[in-house]
């Protein structure tokens, strides 16, 4: 019985690792876990042969409710093994996506093109997870697409919008590797309050879908409404800067031009934020997404239509 419960914490931690930790090979995740790759092979066979391990270490999330006991976590009466564990990956990802942001925004602060390039090195790890993530929905789906778990088919629709986080972090990081010249003290204050504002757009919107927290929209709004008057106040202030700039160089006029990207970028993931508050709406509550784009809403609201 001992060594049952051993075998088991072993799997536990083995398929955590593919769930979370994206490993590439078996080696890697012997060397996670301080085992031999031969036994990594044994615990592996049994879960490729029935298919709940697919090629490049992916869950088939489908197939999990089988082994999902092994875990021993609690989660909702009335939800699906599947989407409880897809739910635990996103949440992984978010996490991620969130400290990408953040490396990328500090290393806009400090110019510090090493952080830049960490960031953008992230980028990877996030285009990984949204790959898995995709990749399992669409199994899960393929066998069995009149399920209750063909509602889930809304995480990859998630896992997509963290991803274009990620690609807007990017944005960011580019900036520092591209740019020899520092943002200036006046623009540096609008970016502060931007990325501050972004990220706990973010964090509220994943928060909102992963836990049901869909009182947090309200906020989330009143947020997006401080984003775009921050964005029109900074690209003034960039619009000026260039009047009153005699311009050397070719490289003195594109700085202005990638710092605009900038601004916008922390825009896209204000407006990004409110797509996942809405698409929690959406699963909770089976509210339909209006298929308005975000900016033309903005626009019908403020001529009063």
């Amino acid at each position: 019985m001992k060594k049952k419960r051993t075998k088991n914490a072993t799997l536990k931690s083995l398929l955590k690792i593919i769930l979370y930790e994206n490993p590439s090979t078996q080696a890697e995740i012997a060397k996670k876990l301080g085992i031999s790759r031969r036994y990594v092979t044994k615990l592996l066979q049994p879960l490729i042969n029935k298919g709940v391990v697919k090629k490049a270490y992916i869950l088939d999330i489908g197939k999990f409710e089988e082994f999902s006991k092994v875990f021993g976590e609690d989660k909702a009466k009335d939800e699906h093994p599947g989407s409880f564990f897809i739910k635990e990956i996103l949440r992984k990802m978010s996490e991620h996506v969130s400290k990408q942001l953040k490396n990328s925004f500090e290393s806009l602060l400090k110019h510090d093109e090493e952080l830049a390039q960490k960031s953008l090195k992230m980028d990877y790890t996030t285009n990984n997870m949204h790959e898995k993530i995709r990749s399992s929905v669409e199994t899960a789906l393929a066998l069995n697409p009149y399920s209750e778990f063909s509602k889930t088919l809304i995480f990859a629709e998630i896992a997509y919008d963290l991803e274009r986080i990620g690609d807007h972090s990017c944005t960011i990081a580019d900036f520092v590797v591209k740019e020899k010249k520092p943002v200036g003290e006046f623009i540096r204050g609008y970016l502060e309050d931007m990325f501050k504002l972004a990220n706990k757009m973010l964090n509220l919107s994943m928060e909102a879908f992963l836990n049901e927290k869909l009182e947090f929209k309200n906020k989330i709004m009143r947020f997006e409404d401080r984003m775009h008057k921050l964005q029109k106040e900074a690209l003034n202030q960039i619009a000026i800067e260039m009047a009153e700039t005699k311009f050397i160089n070719k490289e003195e006029s594109t700085y202005y031009i990638s710092l605009a990207r900038v601004v916008k970028a922390f825009e896209r993931i204000a407006d990004i934020s409110i797509e996942i508050v809405d698409t929690a709406s959406e699963y909770y509550l089976n509210i339909p997404r209006t298929t308005i784009p975000e900016r033309f809403r903005r626009l019908e609201s403020k001529n009063g239509v």
